[in-house]
């Protein structure tokens, strides 16, 4: 079994060691909307999670959960 989302993006930022803010900048929302997805409160929509996966070199597949 997967990590939910929210771990899964929380994890990845930790390991590039970058904020919510830059992040938020390298995908094209605000930092409002990542935190938010890491505290479980809002779920992602697609387009974002494809953003969100290319950014961290990854499938999409790798940081949703099944």
């Amino acid at each position: 079994m997967k990590a939910p989302v929210k771990n899964t993006i929380h994890v990845e930022r930790a390991r590039k060691g970058i904020t919510q803010q830059e992040l938020a900048d390298g995908v094209g929302t605000t930092r409002q909307t990542i935190h938010l997805l890491e505290v479980g409160k809002t779920d992602p929509k697609i387009s974002l999670m494809v953003r969100i996966a290319h950014y961290f070199k990854l499938k999409v597949s790798d940081i949703i959960d099944d």
